[in-house]
């Protein structure tokens, strides 16, 4: 075959084995309804070809098209889980990103964990559970449920979000292990959140949401990882993106990321950021006021130069996972 058919078909296979680009991101915020319940606040990213402007999110920001028309189909889907106390634009710029690239994001502010709402905020076992029917509501019954794939579809999650999204995909914590933790580190973020809002009894006993929809785990500084033990990310059969930052001042030690690490037997992508706090994972801010420990970096680490590496990363993961490979023409 000559070089010029070589090159013809390495371009045919990159066009349908990745996300079809778009020019920007729209944005919108939906609302999941709930039986008995008040709608769940989902923020919603995805590709058009509209022009974007800046939009303040918060302390963050990003820049989308607000309510713009989606342009492509079949279209892959990323659910996003924040961390405690948090809402569904905490990872605004690596949702752009991901829309950029082609895909529809749908982020949840997770009801009864949110900088609303707290009552619900060591209630583990309701995340992965909201998690999984956010994924049904946006395959069945969302606005844009005619334009996503639904053999296509990725979790990403920060701290407790991170922890979510590993339950999702499989993993069976057991949140009985948290006291006998917080013995060992009373100063921990976990140990001082669960003293303050004790554990409620039913969670000891649920049974954790798995959803077999989710084809790929994006888990960045995983919360309560030393809960899954040894045997509990057995269940876990998605390609797994696993983040930790080398400084974590809130989640500090082995017993999180490492902890999933060194028990995740499947091959899985472990990356350490050097020099990252916590709160690093978090979109660079645009206004600190009110939110200023959320925004500290250590002197010296550049929060919006590693993001610009991060969201190609994770970009490139989920891409990898969720477009399947296809053959050459030649079948080669």
């Amino acid at each position: 075959m000559s070089l010029r058919h070589v090159f013809a078909a390495a371009l045919l296979a990159a066009s349908i084995a990745s996300p079809a680009l778009a020019a920007n991101a729209g944005f919108m915020v939906l609302h999941e309804p709930r039986p008995n319940a008040p709608p769940v606040e989902v923020g919603v990213w995805y590709p058009t070809d509209a022009a974007p402007s800046f939009m303040a999110l918060g302390g963050w920001g990003h820049t989308v098209a607000a309510g713009a028309p989606v342009t492509g189909d079949h279209l892959p889907l990323i659910v996003m889980s924040h961390g405690n106390g948090g809402f569904f634009g905490g990872h605004a710029d690596t949702a752009q990103a991901l829309a950029e690239a082609g895909f529809v994001v749908a982020a949840l502010t997770h009801p009864g964990d949110n900088y609303k709402d707290q009552s619900r905020a060591t209630a583990m076992a309701d995340r992965p559970a909201a998690l999984s029917a956010l994924i049904g509501w946006m395959l069945d019954a969302s606005p844009l449920k005619a334009r996503i794939d639904p053999d296509k579809v990725g979790a990403f999650g920060f701290s407790s979000g991170g922890f979510t999204v590993l339950a999702a995909a499989g993993g069976e914590p057991d949140i009985g292990k948290v006291p006998s933790h917080c013995k060992v580190h009373p100063d921990n973020y976990d140990c001082k959140l669960t003293a303050n809002h004790p554990i409620p009894a039913d969670i000891l006993t649920a049974k954790w949401a798995h959803d077999a929809r989710i084809k790929a785990v994006v888990s960045a500084a995983p919360a309560l990882g030393f809960t899954f033990g040894k045997d509990g990310l057995k269940g876990i059969k998605a390609p797994v993106q696993l983040w930790k930052a080398s400084d974590d001042e809130v989640l500090p030690g082995d017993d999180y990321a490492e902890f999933v690490h060194r028990n995740l037997a499947r091959p899985h992508d472990y990356r350490v950021v050097q020099g990252a706090r916590h709160f690093d994972f978090l979109t660079p801010c645009t206004n600190t006021k009110g939110v200023e420990i959320l925004c500290a970096s250590a002197p010296g680490f550049d929060r919006v130069a590693f993001h610009r590496e991060f969201n190609t990363v994770v970009t490139r993961f989920f891409t990898d996972q969720l477009v399947a490979p296809v053959k050459s023409p030649t079948g080669q």
